[in-house]
């Protein structure tokens, strides 16, 4: 293959590298309004008065919009980036009277510049009635507080939510006699796993500039991954038609999920929409942090029947998913922790998965790459490390006993077969690479430190199957180059360059030949966006079937050209030659001619969905070094495999196995969310949410051991997700072969080790 499986550079790297003008801020109308929210200082409250007069009279300022200028009765919406009907519930409005966390919008200011606006923030006086608010979330469900009491809350999909109950969504599923399998064990036991809410912390935060154009129709331009979703989300809030809404997004600076959900985009939206003026809103990184869409909380409790031998037999495993004040992504990420943690045990003979998602009064949570996949393996994976203990068992030969294979039908994974897969290549790769046997489990360095190591497998999906939707269309330019509209977001993943190279490979032609225009609803079409692992393989399945299609017209058109079948005639990147004649016509002259007496469109366009989501697969092994005085953690070396079926790009699924890497190191030792009996968060900046970065951490080394999947581009599957679902379970697993102290809530701080030694050792 020439462009594909190529470490080729991403088409935006030198306007990026060179500081260029690229994202939302940097091409904002210098004449935008400045928009700012006031937020709630109350976990749950209801606003009974709200005086804006003073706030008003400021110099500069444009408006205000408090909850007096949305009519409450109106029909709510979601915020949530996903398919219609959407599983999330419909229970927002834009401004509503009743607040249900510290952080939620009460009013909405815009004036000319900052300055006004934020004396005009403090200006407005509030009075609310303080209301308890639900701030744990295992007390939520069927409790007597209610976070969302009225009555036109609404739920589009059968998930099992009710609003009375403080549910979310609720549902229970299993194969097999899982209470029978589990009697007939030798080994039955139960553990209990909490992780928290974490943050994207992407590096461009939240931001949204709009426009009134031409035509009287609302331009939004936005940090998003989801362009369409995005339009319809607006036109449900400000109860407008999608068709006087166009949506796009220019260069995102970081999204992991959290610009899955329309976090900024309604208020200046409104603003816009209300004054006709330009207008614009820049989250900070404190709003970023208390009032965005972070990781579910969720608490996992998973019980597990094995033999002697190691024959993991049952599964019996329920989820306590928190989605906070609003239900965005809850119905939807809680399913991944069964159904991507279970189906890795391919010899389970019998499961039951369950789970509740609740609704407190703290922020609402969203998607964050791994989707739920994340906090389940977390307690999977350590189940299941905690048995080979148990046994004394090596436990990467405990998985060997185990896993899935290639053609089995995966247990809890909707029937699918698993149609390619290296998951046995990856354990052996990973225990080659960290040099296992010598290291595991423990080694003494010095009178104070150890190193240990500990490992863990992940997998995730490849797209929802028969739900998400890619698109492609691709023309022929003036002298042969092509142009291919896409609405998949590049968020720095670099997928405008790697659909670019599936079709640079079809049509043969360097990469540099197809320019790539992205994500507009008016020019793009239509496509589910970029999130659950797949763009890819489902928008990379809609290129590579578009660029054939392209091919058979140049074809045609050159076939007439040259006064011959067209059965006869054959691109070959250039040129498409008569075969019996040998007589050819350039690329860039069939290109000239399709521009005068032509009836040939040289453009094609194509859709492309999937039946099957094929999981991609990864083992990862961790080395750390622990000092038992102070429980500080060090991440000395990480190795990792990665089955992603083949990569279409080395260099880029490399990068993003690293970074994934990196976010679950942070998310296993630093990152750490916690509220206080006020339902205030502590963690509200970079000061408090401690994030890794690359020099915080030794090695990460990332292998690929490719399997090929028929069902994808050029045998791809996704890697956006699982790279980072093995450090959570590796890491835990590495402390306690290091210390001997099991910990089955996250982040596992130092203070937390050394606490549990000093415990120990009086022991």
């Amino acid at each position: 293959m020439n462009n594909v499986n190529r470490p080729v550079r991403k088409k935006d790297a030198m306007q990026i590298l060179m500081g260029k003008p690229v994202y939302t801020d940097d091409i904002a109308p210098s004449n935008c309004l400045v928009v700012k929210v006031l937020r709630s200082p109350h976990a749950n409250a209801i606003i009974e008065d709200i005086n804006t007069f003073v706030a008003e009279k400021v110099p500069g300022i444009e408006a205000i919009y408090t909850w007096k200028d949305i009519d409450q009765n109106s029909r709510r919406f979601t915020l949530a980036g996903q398919t219609y009907p959407e599983p999330s519930p419909y229970d927002r409005l834009i401004l509503d009277r009743h607040v249900r966390f510290v952080g939620d919008v009460v009013a909405i200011v815009a004036g000319e510049d900052e300055k006004c606006v934020d004396k005009a923030l403090k200006l407005i006086k509030v009075k609310y009635n303080v209301l308890e608010p639900v701030l744990d979330f295992r007390k939520s469900k069927d409790g007597e507080i209610l976070v969302h009491p009225e009555e036109n809350w609404e739920s589009l999909c059968p998930v099992g939510a009710d609003n009375k109950r403080n549910l979310c969504a609720h549902d229970v599923s299993g194969s097999g006699d899982v209470d029978a399998v589990l009697a007939d064990c030798d080994i039955v036991f139960e553990r209990t796993y909490h992780t928290k809410a974490n943050q994207q912390a992407m590096m461009e935060t939240f931001r949204t500039f709009c426009t009134i154009d031409t035509y009287g129709r609302l331009n939004v331009v936005s940090s998003t991954q989801i362009v369409f979703h995005c339009r319809r989300i607006i036109s449900n809030a400000l109860h407008i038609p999608k068709s006087m809404i166009r949506v796009t997004k220019p260069r995102i600076g970081g999204g992991f999920g959290a610009k899955q959900s329309s976090v900024s985009e309604i208020y200046p939206a409104f603003v816009t929409w209300m004054t006709k003026k330009p207008s614009k809103i820049v989250f900070t990184r404190e709003e970023s942090q208390i009032a965005s869409s972070p990781r579910h909380e969720m608490e996992i409790t998973v019980r597990l029947g094995a033999m002697k031998d190691g024959h993991i037999r049952a599964v019996d495993l329920y989820t306590l998913s928190n989605t906070g004040a609003y239900g965005e992504h809850g119905p939807t990420t809680v399913g991944l922790s069964g159904h991507k943690s279970i189906p890795l045990y391919g010899r389970v003979e019998a499961f039951r998965f369950g789970y509740d998602v609740v609704y407190t009064n703290v922020m609402s949570a969203g998607a964050y790459r791994g989707y739920g996949a994340t906090q389940g393996l977390f307690a999977m994976e350590s189940t299941v490390n905690e048995l080979a203990s148990m046994l004394k068992m090596d436990p990467i030969e405990l998985r060997e006993k185990n896993i899935v294979k290639e053609g089995d039908i995966m247990p809890a994974y909707y029937g699918e077969p698993n149609s390619s897969c290296a998951l046995d290549r990856c354990l052996k790769r990973v225990k080659e690479m960290i040099d296992w046997d010598n290291k595991y489990p423990v080694r003494k360095i010095s009178e104070t430190k150890v190193r240990a190591v500990g490992m863990a497998m992940a997998m995730q999906g490849s797209g929802i199957s028969g739900v998400d939707v890619g698109s492609a269309t691709l023309k022929v330019n003036d002298d042969g180059f092509y142009t291919m509209r896409i609405a998949a977001a590049d968020m720095g993943t670099g997928c405008d360059t790697i659909l670019a190279q599936i079709a640079a490979e079809v049509l043969e032609c360097s990469v540099d030949d197809i320019t790539v225009l992205g994500a507009d609803t008016d020019a793009s079409p239509y496509d589910s966006g970029s999130y659950a692992s797949s763009t890819t393989y489902v928008t990379g399945k809609a290129v590579e079937k578009c660029a054939i299609q392209l091919k058979e017209q140049i074809c045609k058109l050159g076939a007439k050209l040259l006064g011959c079948d067209v059965d006869k005639a054959e691109f070959d990147g250039k040129c498409v030659t008569d075969i019996d004649s040998k007589k050819s016509i350039a690329l860039g002259d069939i290109a000239t001619a399709s521009m005068a007496g032509n009836d040939i469109a040289l453009e094609a366009a194509q859709s492309h969905t999937s039946k099957t989501s094929p999981p991609p697969f990864m083992v990862g092994a961790a080395e750390i070094e622990v000092d038992l005085q102070t429980g500080e953690v060090e991440v000395v070396d990480y190795a990792a495999a990665v089955d992603c079926g083949t990569p279409i790009n080395p260099n880029l699924a490399r990068v993003q196995a690293e970074g994934g890497i990196l976010q679950g190191i942070g998310m296993a030792l630093t990152e750490d969310i916690t509220y206080d009996d006020k339902g205030r968060m502590a963690q509200n900046s970079f000061m408090q949410y401690k994030i890794p970065t690359r020099v915080d951490i030794g090695r990460i080394r990332v292998e690929f051991e490719s399997s090929y999947e028929h069902n994808g581009p050029f045998g791809a599957k996704s890697i956006g997700e699982v790279v980072i679902n093995t450090p959570l379970g590796a890491v835990a697993d590495a402390v306690y072969n290091a210390t001997g102290l099991r910990f089955r809530e996250l982040p596992i701080t130092p203070e937390k080790i050394a606490m549990g030694l000093l415990n120990k050792d009086r022991q």
